[in-house]
């Protein structure tokens, strides 16, 4: 495997998610920057060693609601 990719979202109660993609990883944090960090270090439990994906890629999804 050679990345990782993360649906990363905007929590309704503040904050980020971050869900992998095809793998049992989940993640939150109160900034993008503790997020960053968390989903690194749940990566690094996840996988065995040598098992590792070289790359993280966090995909940013954000709604927006226009009023009519």
């Amino acid at each position: 495997m050679t990345e990782v990719i993360f649906i990363v979202e905007e929590a309704a109660e503040g904050g980020y998610t971050a869900r992998a993609l095809g793998e049992s990883i989940f993640t939150e944090a109160e900034t993008m920057e503790e997020l960053r960090t968390n989903v690194k270090e749940a990566v690094e439990c996840h996988f065995e060693p040598g098992k590792m994906p070289l790359m993280i890629r966090l995909h940013m999804v954000k709604d927006e609601v226009i009023a009519l």
